[in-house]
């Protein structure tokens, strides 16, 4: 099933930032889209809950340097 998320991610501060965090995201098995926004502090994220976890995807944010929470 696809499920959307908006999560909150701290000490994004430039679009460089949010390619960062899209490419960590990105590269997860199951994800469909990232949205990334470091003016609105917030991702976006669509993923298959068959293939992936919402656990999985803060934990490649958190990895990027970044934190997170969901809204």
């Amino acid at each position: 099933m696809i499920e959307s998320v908006v999560l909150t991610v701290t000490d994004m501060k430039c679009g460089g930032c949010e390619t960062n965090v899209t490419g960590k995201v990105s590269a997860i098995e199951g994800v469909v889209s990232v949205k990334a926004s470091f003016k609105e502090n917030e991702v976006r994220v669509e993923y298959d809950t068959e293939k992936t976890t919402l656990e999985t995807i803060k934990a490649a944010i958190i990895g990027a340097g970044f934190g997170v929470t969901s809204h």
